[in-house]
């Protein structure tokens, strides 16, 4: 597929020539500053070295100055905690850094993730009636809760007090509890609403750190489990978010606690100096770690990250790995139905959107398999499965469609629903199935114009091949962690000489050596790219234009620059 190549602009343009003085930076890194809104001296110096400092006040947060004394005085009188989170990546990770704070202190702290199959989403009335099984006075959902207003009220009911973390979009009523932390309260004045659940769990441990009178830097431990969680939760890596990653990611490849080590031992094999960054972790680490919720019971994963020895952290690691191995296939196997079903029974120039449905699809895999469906053919898809008798599924969306929106419109035929702009999860009754997707359809057809499916590109900047080099790799390198809010830069260099043949490598990756107007050869590869392989070698003779990113090439233990394509454009 190739994109629209739109060229970002920055609202303050006059400011890139100024940081260009003061900085003493390439043109392009000016630029590149300019549309990130760092537009002053300050502005870089604060962007360039995040400190820990820069973090806010918990005790912005509404509620926290409640939940943090509730929670401190748990710690004081020792009582038993039940930390309830949810079974993806920053549910786990969140559940994982508040159980490990607790214990810590010798706190009786148990946890509790639901089945993502035989209960679903959220707090739910088996996980309240086992906190009353075992004993707990104190229940704190971390993820998750902010809907949970009749579980709130039973646990209420049965003398056990409730804290929520939750960083999801505040419905029409709060649950009734001891404190209900979000920064997305529209009567939350936190300045920033863009913390992941794990980051909001963090502000608690923060707040009852302070609440006991003790170092606030004891909570800097558990950085690294909340880095992996908002590179995985794909939240915004700036502002508060952007410290966090960093100081997280400085944990992780300094002195990574024995889980975290397990799985990155898993990841690099041969490729020992290879720095984890926020890329590892969205592609390595966290599908790793999501696997064991998505194919059923994510305990596992929180057992893997409370682990304090390197041989159970080992083998719960390798346990990881055979789930993960049987994801891949099942995602494989539901794509390929996915696409047959497409082919066979519907129209694609008549479908605004898909909806989809298979009763025996892994409930676990299809949100995966949604995202797939909308890069591969840029509109809405809905992906459903059958589960105790119910319709129930996730929703991908695209640019210019928010599904959240769209879900709301269809509210009367849903039982359950919750998510954002671009991504939700449903529940329906069997009968309601034809009348939702001929309404979803009604709803994509009048809102997305024709424009809006045709996939945009945004373009950093274009740039010279000659301007690539170690030097300039320094530079760029300290932009990071990259992120949304601070997506690595795109580049589009133009007639570009495709220098020697290029070929397919791995499964369907488009590899080859690129120079530009007598600069140095550039390795290129463009993962799944292999349709454009009879284009470029058409192209032999002439000259393409090519949009990529820079990265750092591990191998052997060995450094070099590649660019790995995100489009080509190839004349006629």
């Amino acid at each position: 597929m190739s994109f629209r190549w739109v060229y970002s602009k920055p609202e303050q343009e006059e400011s890139a020539s100024v940081l260009e003085d003061q900085l003493g930076v390439p043109p392009v890194i000016a630029r590149l500053l300019s549309l990130r809104d760092v537009n002053t001296f300050y502005d870089a110096k604060t962007f360039f070295r995040p400190d820990i400092d820069h973090l806010h006040d918990p005790f912005l947060m509404k509620d926290m100055d409640k939940a943090s004394r509730r929670l401190a005085s748990a710690v004081c009188n020792h009582e038993k905690v039940l930390v309830y989170g949810d079974y993806d990546v920053d549910g786990t990770t969140a559940t994982a850094s508040l159980l490990l704070f607790l214990k810590n202190f010798g706190l009786d702290a148990t946890y509790y993730i639901p089945h993502r199959f035989k209960e679903g989403y959220g707090i739910n009335p088996e996980g309240v009636k086992y906190a009353s099984e075992i004993g707990a006075s104190l229940i704190v959902s971390v993820d998750c809760g902010i809907t949970a207003v009749k579980e709130a009220r039973q646990a209420r009911e049965l003398g056990i007090d409730l804290i929520i973390c939750d960083h999801h979009t505040v419905g029409d009523k709060l649950p009734e509890c001891i404190a209900v932390l979000d920064p997305k309260r529209s009567d939350c004045n936190y300045p920033f609403d863009g913390l992941s659940g794990a980051g909001v769990g963090f502000k608690l441990i923060q707040a009852t750190i302070s609440k006991l009178g003790l170092g606030i830097d004891k909570s800097y431990e558990y950085l690294d489990l909340i880095a992996i969680s908002i590179a995985s939760d794909i939240v915004p890596i700036i502002d508060e978010n952007r410290v966090l990653m960093r100081k997280g990611l400085e944990l992780i490849n300094e002195k990574p606690r024995p889980g975290i080590k397990a799985l990155i031992d898993l990841v690099q094999k041969n490729n020992s100096a290879e720095k984890v960054t926020t890329s590892t972790i969205v592609f390595s680490i966290g599908p790793r770690i999501n696997a064991a919720g998505r194919m059923g019971d994510a305990a596992v994963a929180v057992e893997l990250m409370i682990s304090d020895s390197e041989e159970t952290a080992g083998r719960i690691a390798s346990q990881l790995e055979t789930i993960n191995d049987k994801r891949r296939e099942t995602d494989r196997r539901t794509m390929d139905e996915a696409l047959a079903m497409l082919d066979s029974k519907f129209d694609m120039e008549e479908l605004s959107s898909m909806v989809l449905h298979h009763p025996d699809w892994n409930l676990g895999v299809i949100g995966i398999v949604a995202s797939r469906l909308v890069d591969t053919y840029y509109r809405p898809a809905i992906m459903l499965s059958t589960v105790e008798g119910k319709i129930k599924g996730s929703a991908r969306s695209v640019k210019g469609f928010n599904i959240y929106d769209a879900l709301k419109e269809c509210e009367d035929l849903l039982e359950q629903f919750g998510g954002h702009e671009f991504a939700a999860g449903l529940t329906m009754e069997k009968e309601n199935l034809a009348e939702f997707r001929k309404r979803i359809n009604q709803i994509a057809f009048q809102k997305l114009q024709e424009n809006d499916f045709k996939p945009e590109l945004m373009i950093d900047s274009k740039m010279d091949l000659s301007h690539v080099d170690m030097k300039f790799w320094k530079l760029l390198s300290q932009f990071e962690p990259f992120g949304p809010g601070n997506l690595r830069p795109v580049f589009v260099s133009e007639n570009v000489d495709i220098f020697g043949d290029p070929a397919i490598v791995g499964k369907g990756h488009l590899k080859m050596k690129i120079r530009q107007n007598g600069s140095g050869i550039f390795d290129a590869i463009g993962f799944n790219m292999h349709e454009f392989m009879p284009a470029v070698r058409k192209s032999k003779d002439c000259r393409v234009d090519v949009a990529y990113v820079i990265e750092e090439n591990y191998w052997n233990n060995k450094r070099s620059l590649q660019l790995r394509l995100k489009d080509i454009h190839v004349a006629n």
